[in-house]
């Protein structure tokens, strides 16, 4: 069984739909899926059995790839072009040895 990281965010209660709702995000490798999730159950609910349950529907949406979800990656940056950094200096030299061209 592999584990994988969860994270809930702004947990409320929905007095009108009588249900907890959270954003829950599940870390999975190098991607990261946000699931909308609600699971309906009374105001006298505690916390932690109210985060179970969140859990584990967002547990079995990740696997079942189904639903709508948001996904982000982390973003590892590219390398640069083969072209060589900007010498600020080399290149006032070179603007200096220009002929026929004067600086005011």
């Amino acid at each position: 069984m592999q584990t994988r990281q969860i994270q809930m965010n702004d947990v409320i209660y929905n007095a009108t739909e009588q249900c907890f709702e959270a954003l829950v995000t599940v870390h999975d490798g190098d991607r990261s899926r946000r699931y909308a999730c609600a699971i309906n159950a009374p105001m006298t609910m505690s916390f932690d059995q109210a985060a179970e349950g969140l859990t584990k529907q967002a547990e079995r949406r990740h696997l079942g790839r189904g639903g709508m979800h948001s996904e982000f990656r982390s973003i590892k940056p590219s390398p640069r072009s083969g072209r060589p950094r900007f010498d600020p200096k080399a290149w006032l030299q070179s603007v200096a040895k220009l002929n026929g061209h004067r600086a005011a």
